[in-house]
């Protein structure tokens, strides 16, 4: 995708206000545009907007509304609604909002339209970088978000296990990155039954995707993606509203592929890896049913307590692939929880990890990214509930208390050898337009995660 940055000279100024701001703001415009800035009852709320005319005409320069410094409802994308309010052309920001990169990233963010289906065209703004941002890493971030969102709001007809893996080969090839894929009955030949036994009852073959980039000298960072394409919750079926946006289901393979995109565009040094296990978690007579065993690759038996948890279960053999080389650096990435969304809603994934360092960066860079997370613990006195009466475990205790909990404890059991793990609970869809998140898919943590690599590994 083009980039939303270039540079000119003639670019229309865009002056952020606010509420409290505006009155001494207003006292500095020209006695016309005062006047007309008045006649239009503009009040610098946020995200208010006002195009000043010039003597001839044209636009003089844009009023844009922000919140006041230390509001609790700041939000630092607000800038990320100008590009569907501003008319063609270059803009630049004549003063800094509450934070120009991520400002910048926002205007760009704000760019993205789906437009596969639907003539939806891309808004036809430029922006002059701000000084000091690079407008070649905030471009990287915003393309690799895309990306995410592209893949994510494609219907599971057109992004079934096959499509995933084409769009990964692609990535891989664009970065010249080796490409694997084990499909269907071989699957059980490589021991992975947990990916095969999920992806069996549909007519489109599961298969576990591998990429590999890097210099093998450099730490090794693995990347597991969940790639349920759609999930009907199998034999223990969804209700129709829980299956509305299935398509999402795979929201943590697009947001590892993104956040893949990212590393290897900034050159990152890192060995990376990355491991989808891209399924549809389908129904017909050879599905898998409530209270079958299957053996992991890692050899933990599974009880199957119900088929609608099932990317625990294909995300368990990615990360036993994944462990064997022991990882300096081990993540994974999941649709996976309605409990998550429960505790913490839409826009503030869980994430989990036993490494306090960590933790402690993640959290920063969270913070740092306008890309929320929040730590929840490994409780370890739930592990217990994990105990299956026929097997070493089963993937749905009963009870329903905790469950985000118990998910991370689930995999927990699938990872020994690296030496740190993270993994995080995305919910992956934005459910109301936000500025610069539409509604639809979302590039959840990959953001965060990236900054935290780059701190680590630039």
């Amino acid at each position: 995708m083009p980039s939303v940055f270039e540079t000119s000279s003639t670019a229309i100024p865009i002056h952020f206000v606010t509420k409290s701001g505006w009155d001494a703001a207003r006292e500095t415009l020209p006695p016309a545009q005062r006047q007309f800035a008045t006649a239009n009852a503009f009040a610098a709320k946020p995200g208010g907007y006002l195009a000043l005319p010039g003597p001839d005409g044209t636009i003089a320069q844009v009023l844009f509304g922000l919140e006041d410094d230390g509001a609790k409802s700041r939000d630092l994308f607000r800038p990320g609604a100008l590009p569907g309010l501003l008319p063609p052309g270059t803009y630049r920001f004549a003063n800094s909002p509450h934070d120009a990169r991520l400002a910048a990233l926002a205007f760009a963010l704000g760019c993205y339209r789906f437009a596969r289906y639907r003539k939806a065209d891309r808004p036809d703004v430029r922006l002059v970088p701000p000084d000091g941002v690079d407008a070649a890493e905030i471009t990287r971030i915003a393309d690799a978000a895309m990306l995410a969102r592209d893949l994510i709001n494609t219907p599971a007809n057109d992004m079934g296990p096959e499509e995933l893996a084409a769009a990964a080969q692609g990535l891989a090839a664009e970065f010249g990155a080796s490409f694997a894929c084990t499909i269907g009955e071989d699957l059980l030949k490589q021991n992975f039954p947990l990916v095969h036994a999920v992806g069996m009852a549909s007519d489109r073959a599961p298969r576990l995707i591998d990429i590999g980039w890097g210099d093998a000298a450099h730490p090794r960072v693995t990347l597991v993606g969940k790639g349920v394409c759609f999930d009907t919750g199998g034999l223990d079926l969804k209700p129709s509203s829980g299956m509305l946006i299935m398509k999402k289901d795979m929201g943590g393979a697009a947001n590892v592929l993104a956040l893949a995109r990212m590393v290897m565009d900034a050159r990152l040094k890192v060995r990376l890896r990355v491991l989808i296990p891209a399924v549809e978690n389908a129904v017909s007579g050879n599905a898998f049913r409530p209270l079958d065993i299957f053996t992991s690759r890692k050899g933990i038996t599974v009880e199957i307590g119900n088929t609608d948890a099932e990317g625990r279960l294909v995300l368990a053999d990615a990360l036993a692939l994944a462990d064997e080389e022991t990882p300096d650096l081990l993540i994974d990435l999941g649709t996976l929880t309605g409990a998550a969304r429960v505790a913490l809603g839409p826009e503030l994934p869980p994430f989990y990890t036993n490494d306090e360092t960590l933790a402690a960066d993640l959290a920063r860079c969270a913070a740092k990214e306008n890309d929320p997370l929040w730590r929840m613990p490994l409780w370890p006195p739930y592990d217990a509930w994990l105990d299956s009466k026929a097997a070493t475990i089963t993937n749905a205790p009963s009870g329903g208390f905790a469950g985000s909990i118990t998910c991370a404890l689930f995999l927990q059991r699938f990872v020994e050898q690296a030496r740190s793990w993270l993994h995080v609970d995305i919910y992956g869809w934005t459910p109301s337009a936000k500025p610069a998140r539409p509604e639809g898919g979302e590039c959840q943590a990959a953001r965060a995660i990236y900054a935290l690599l780059s701190e680590r590994y630039g």
